[in-house]
C-alpha cells in the first residue's frame, strides 16, 4: 500500500502536472512537467540540462509538491483535482539514454508524438540538449483529492478591472481562467492550488481551498496550456508577495517569467540559443565533456510508440 493507490487512474491519466521546488530564496518555484507513476509508488520525472534549476533546487531542498489540475487528453470527466507533497531526490547524473527511465520515454513518445521527430539527423545537433537529462525521484508523503474547479468558457479577466491593465502579469493571466497558486504553509514546505486570480489595483485576490495552509510570503501564480497531444505548449510565471488581506489573500506582482517566449517568431531562436548556454554552462562547471546521446536507443523507443499509434 502506497500514498498513492487512492487515485492511481487519475495519476496515470494526467498528460503533465505542476511541478513546486523551493529557490535558493525559498521561493516556490511551479512548472508544468510529464510525470510517470512506478510500481513502487514513487513519481519520476525529468529536466533536460538546459532547465536543471529543478534539480538544483531538489538537491538543495526535498520538499517538493505537485498538482494534477489539467486534464486535457486525460479522457478524465470529471477530473478530480490531485494534490501529492513529498520529497525528491535527483543524482548528479547524467543520462543520455532512456535507461531506468524507458516507461516515462515510451509514456512521452506515445503522448506527444511531434517529439519524436527531435531523434531525425537533421534535429539532433539542435534537440541533443532535450536528451540529455536529470532524474527526479519523488517520495510521496501526502494526497489530497479535491473535486475539479468548474470550467469557464471565457479567459480570466486580469486586465478587465479599471486600473490593473499595467498590474505585472495581467497580459499573462488574462488569456486563462484559472491560474496555479504555488506558496508555502507554516513549515516552509510548497503547496499548490488551482484558483481564479480576481485582479485589483494591488495584485490579484485568490482563493485557496480549506485543506491548502498557504502562509504569508513569496509565491507565484502559473498559468500553462497544451493541446491533446502535448503539443502547442505556453507556459508563464507571475511571481510576487502572497499576504493576508480583509479580502482574502492577495499576490503582489513583481515579476513575470516565459521560458519558451510569448509566441513571437523569434522565441524558437532565442530559446534553442539558451538551451545551448545553459547545457554548456551545466557541464563547465563540473568540468565535463558533451556527452554522447544514445540516439538508437531512443529511436528504437519513438518507433514503437509509432507502431503501436498505427495498430490502434
Amino acid at each position: 500500500m502506497t500514498v498513492l493507490d487512492s487515485a492511481p487512474t487519475a495519476l496515470d491519466a494526467y498528460r503533465t502536472c505542476e511541478f513546486v521546488t523551493l529557490g535558493r530564496n525559498g521561493t516556490p518555484l511551479a512548472w508544468p512537467t510529464a510525470v510517470a507513476r512506478r510500481p513502487d509508488g514513487t513519481l519520476l520525472l525529468t529536466t533536460s540540462l538546459a532547465f536543471a534549476q529543478k534539480a538544483l533546487n531538489v538537491r538543495r531542498d526535498g520538499r517538493v509538491a505537485l498538482l494534477f489540475s489539467d486534464p486535457t487528453g486525460s479522457g478524465l470527466d470529471p477530473a478530480p483535482q490531485v494534490f501529492v507533497g513529498g520529497r525528491a531526490q535527483c543524482p548528479d547524473e547524467i543520462m543520455t539514454g532512456p535507461e531506468g527511465a524507458e516507461e516515462y520515454w515510451r509514456m512521452l513518445f506515445d503522448r506527444q508524438p511531434h517529439s519524436r521527430s527531435y531523434l531525425s539527423a537533421p534535429m539532433r545537433p539542435l534537440m541533443q540538449w532535450y536528451y540529455l537529462r536529470l532524474l527526479i525521484t519523488v517520495e510521496p508523503e501526502q494526497l489530497t483529492v479535491r473535486p475539479p474547479l468548474a470550467a469557464l468558457s471565457e479567459p480570466g479577466a486580469a486586465a478587465a478591472v479599471t486600473g490593473t491593465e499595467a498590474l505585472s502579469g495581467a497580459a499573462q493571466l488574462s488569456r486563462f481562467p484559472t491560474a496555479v497558486l504555488a506558496a508555502r504553509d507554516a513549515t516552509g514546505a510548497p503547496l499548490l492550488a488551482r484558483t481564479r486570480p480576481r485582479p485589483t489595483p494591488a495584485g490579484y485576490l485568490v482563493d485557496v481551498p480549506p485543506d491548502c495552509a498557504v502562509e504569508r510570503g513569496s509565491a507565484s501564480l502559473l498559468v500553462h496550456r497544451h493541446d491533446e497531444r502535448l503539443n502547442h505548449m505556453y507556459n508563464a510565471s507571475v511571481r510576487g508577495d502572497l499576504r493576508r488581506t480583509d479580502d482574502g489573500w492577495l499576490l503582489v506582482p513583481s515579476a513575470v517569467v516565459e521560458p519558451m517566449g510569448s509566441g513571437r517568431p523569434t522565441d524558437a531562436l532565442r530559446v534553442l540559443r539558451h538551451t545551448k548556454r545553459s547545457t554548456d554552462r551545466y557541464l563547465e562547471r563540473r568540468g565535463l565533456p558533451r556527452p554522447k546521446v544514445q540516439w538508437d536507443r531512443f529511436r528504437a523507443l519513438a518507433k514503437s510508440a509509432a507502431q503501436k499509434e498505427q495498430a490502434s
